[in-house]
């Protein structure tokens, strides 16, 4: 049975009815594997460098410096020890109008650090691995400071009160992750230099972190030790950072990419699985004759089933392994296309994507091929003579079940993740059903407009569609799907853009000034005003933290939520006045009243911690503990660009407590050299140019939407390859039609015409369908994400239109070109 499959394997290549069915599982393969091949190789270097990212075996990280007590504990039990402060500043070097400034994060390093790991710099062409850190005088800068400024080794670099020379250009920074996302260059110094700059002020945004590394056992005790400091002590703003509690916005955001990128190649891989399937039972249909004759000459059902599927089987190894090495080579472009995004040396990809790849396209071609299979096992005997169709066995039917099971379970397993794939697999199986009820009922509608055009392909399209109700809906939903994506992340991507920087005043500032000292303020305003900037105005800023809401003390395990997590983690920024600032409406309750304790609360805030009109709210701010009950929620207008707080405290509260100043103003380009002036006159300020940290966001965005649309292509081409195995499934039957038409009178031209426009409906439906789901999308984006007003644009449907009837135009002429070659009286003699 196995060499009489080979030959049947071999004989129905030659005929072409195995080639549509390998080249749906390559693309079906090749889109998931390349996601996989990309991820697997992201993941092998996280853990290849766990402890190197970390730069240690235990990371203790803290929003004030550690106690004395942690450090000669460490070193009681034998651990070796190093220290980093972190922060964001202002670096600066020239002077008069060769000035520049740029917002850099600022790390001091002690002697030892990193304890695993190396710092690597730059020398020549080539990377040297050091155990040195910078030698007192000196800083180590990223290589893009020198390049956006023109600076060199050698130059000088002004931190605070501080000159420095820069001596070495750092190419990997161990601790510093996987490089992604980094909008500010690094600036590295010595400790020792850090009190001279003057740049810790009361009210810096510093992070400090205590690094430690031993032997296995010491870690994991003195890690215990800190865990039962933090819960006993109820220590605030200290945690013990792994790769994912150390960093766990970049960690979720590279896991939502994760599965994003995966679900977009399963997305492909599913709409090539609709291809199998449709491949597989025109593979049924053409055999039914073949099997019949194979019946009578003595093959059971059961050597029958054994046959095809030897032969199912062949064709799904060699479509897998070669989907598996066309995923390979495109991984290698969705690394290009991420560009600078990954700069990484990433290590050679394992085994188990290629191993994911094969048992995938197996499992596609099983789960959706096998119910045609087994319907060939059911063919009678007597077709050879009676040209008559068993019905499908209830064994066969349930098959479908098999498939349909199939699906899910690769979602659940591209995912990995329950809640999230079930969720998917709902949103795709009823967007699904979305589509085919507005195809159906597009598809009857026409047939109230068959007679609306005196033109004879017209009719003869309308009756084919309402000849072929199932196959033109598959065709219309496969082909909207496709669409759909492609659409939203191409002409719905620039309206949501546009859109975002709508919402942004034209005269919003783009800059912001943190860091300021009560008696900066003054000296600040007087040199703003000089310099024709008009007037800002200064908020108080107060760092606090919550502690308490009504008599539930709070910490990081009183909510599930992410966000909520770390916003009670981490010290609030708080705000102290008397009128309400611009762009802030109270939606609930009335504005403070200074006479009593009162906190004003931004009604996102209330919402994820779950805060209502009445609660109390207690601070400790810098060990001082105030309470206030919450009078109101505040909107606030984010795409303002101006100071925000989420919490406001009336004045009488927050009497004598220690602050800074906060500021925004607008900088028109001819007096972008005033931030130089700004920086020298006052050092310890921090001057964020927003514009350019949007601009830099937008790229790294950019980036990560390219590749998303590279793997998109593979969505399109399984969107095609529907519509083709659709319109070629349909092949018999047109040409009997198309024989029997031309004997009846019809020209080819006449059916020609027809085709053209039997696929210009079907393409025209699934661009308007697959616009619509891409506006709808893009509006709750924009309304529910984004929070801003969004026009849609007419250029998403006359898009959708133009290019939904262009790619049925391509798949019907690829595969009903040869109908009409057919002649017509052989096509009356096969019948």
């Amino acid at each position: 049975m196995f060499l009489q499959s080979l030959r049947m394997t071999r004989r129905d290549w030659r005929a072409g009815e195995l080639r549509f069915l390998l080249i749906a599982l390559v693309v079906a393969v090749a889109a998931l594997s390349s996601v996989g091949f990309f991820v697997d190789r992201m993941r092998s270097a996280l853990a290849r460098d766990a402890n190197q990212l970390l730069g240690a075996d235990l990371l203790i990280r803290a929003d004030q410096p550690l106690e004395p007590a942690w450090l000669a504990e460490a070193g009681q039990r034998g651990l070796r020890i190093a220290r980093t402060t972190v922060f964001p500043s202002m670096a600066s070097s020239g002077s008069g109008d060769a000035a520049f400034t740029q917002l850099a994060s600022v790390k001091a390093v002690t002697p030892d650090y990193p304890l695993r790991g190396s710092v690597k710099l730059k020398d020549g062409n080539a990377d040297r691995p050091t155990r040195d850190t910078p030698a007192p005088g000196t800083v180590w800068v990223d290589e893009n400071l020198l390049l956006a400024h023109k600076l060199q080794v050698g130059s000088q670099l002004r931190l605070g009160e501080r000159s420095f020379r820069i001596a070495q250009v750092i190419s990997v920074e161990p601790d510093r992750g996987a490089a992604f996302m980094n909008f500010a260059p690094r600036v590295m110094l010595a400790q020792s230099d850090l009190a001279s700059t003057g740049l810790i002020q009361y009210g810096s945004r510093v992070t400090y972190r205590l690094l430690l590394a031993g032997e296995p056992l010491q870690v994991r005790a003195f890690q215990k030790w800190v865990e039962g400091r933090i819960s006993g002590s109820g220590a605030k703003g200290v945690h013990i950072e792994s790769l994912e509690s150390g960093r766990p916005e970049m960690r979720a955001t590279l896991d939502r990419a994760e599965q994003f990128l995966a679900l977009v190649g399963l997305l492909s891989a599913m709409l090539a699985a609709v291809a199998i399937a449709m491949a597989a039972r025109r593979f049924m249909l053409r055999h039914l004759d073949a099997c019949a004759m194979l019946r009578c000459l003595g093959l059971t059902q059961g050597q029958v089933t054994q046959m095809y599927l030897i032969e199912f089987l062949l064709v799904g190894l060699a479509g897998s392994a070669l989907g598996v090495l066309v995923g390979f080579g495109a991984h290698f472009v969705l690394l290009a296309w991420l560009g600078s995004l990954v700069s990484t040396d990433l290590p050679a990809p394992g085994l188990l994507p290629a191993v994911q790849g094969l048992a995938t396209g197996m499992l596609l071609l099983l789960g959706f091929a096998l119910a045609p299979v087994l319907q060939l096992r059911n063919v009678p005997h007597n077709r050879v003579i009676r040209r008559e169709q068993a019905p499908p066995q209830p064994m066969t039917l349930a098959t479908y079940g098999l498939g349909l099971a199939s699906f899910v379970a690769l979602l659940l397993w591209q995912s990995g993740d329950l809640k999230l794939g079930a969720l998917t697999a709902g949103g795709f199986l009823g967007g699904f059903a979305l589509f085919a009820l507005v195809g159906w009922l597009a598809l009857k509608s026409l047939r109230l407009l068959r007679t609306a055009f005196d033109h004879s392909g017209w009719r003869f399209a309308v009756t084919a569609l309402q000849r072929r109700p199932g196959a033109t809906v598959v065709q219309v939903v496969a082909l909207s799907l496709g669409l759909m994506a492609l659409l939203l992340l191409t002409v719905v991507r620039g309206d949501l853009v546009q859109a975002w920087q709508q919402a942004t005043p034209p005269d919003a500032p783009n800059q912001f000034a943190l860091n300021i000292l009560p008696e900066q303020r003054e000296p600040l305003a007087t040199l703003l005003a000089a310099n024709g900037v008009e007037q800002p105005l200064l908020y108080p800023m107060i760092r606090g933290r919550l502690v308490q809401i009504n008599d539930t003390p709070v910490t990081g395990e009183t909510f599930i939520e992410d966000r909520a997590k770390r916003l009670v983690d981490r010290e609030f920024n708080l705000s102290t006045m008397t009128d309400m600032p611009p762009q802030n409406q109270v939606a609930a309750g009335k504005w403070l009243d200074d006479r009593k304790p009162e906190a004003s609360v931004e009604q996102g805030l209330a919402k994820t911690l779950n805060l209502k009109l009445g609660d109390r709210l207690r601070f400790d701010i810098g060990g001082q503990v105030v309470e206030a009950p919450v009078t109101s929620l505040r909107k606030l207008e984010w795409g303002s660009m101006r100071v925000n707080f989420f919490v406001i405290l009336n004045p009488s509260l927050m009497n004598g407590m220690p602050q800074t100043y906060i500021t925004a103003f607008r900088l028109p380009p001819e007096k972008a050299g005033l931030v130089n002036q700004i920086v020298r006159d006052f050092p310890n300020l921090t001057v964020v140019d927003i514009g350019s940290v949007v601009r830099q966001i937008q790229g790294v965005i950019d980036q990560v939407v390219r590749a998303v649309e590279f793997l998109f292509l593979f969505t399109l081409a399984s969107g095609v390859l529907v519509l083709y195995a659709a319109l070629v499934g349909s092949q018999d039957e047109r040409i009997r039609e198309a024989g029997l038409l031309r004997a009846l009178g019809a020209t080819r031209r006449q059916l020609s015409s027809a085709q053209w426009i039997e696929f210009a409906l079907v393409g025209g439906l699934a661009g308007l369908l697959a616009a619509t789901g891409a506006a709808a999308t893009g509006w709750v984006l924009a309304e529910q994400v984004f929070k801003f007003e969004w026009r849609v644009s007419i250029m998403v449907w006359l898009a959708g239109i133009a290019v939904g009837a262009a790619c049925a135009f391509v798949g019907g002429w690829v595969g009903l070109r040869d109908v009409l070659r057919h002649p017509p009286m052989r096509t009356l003699r096969e019948a």
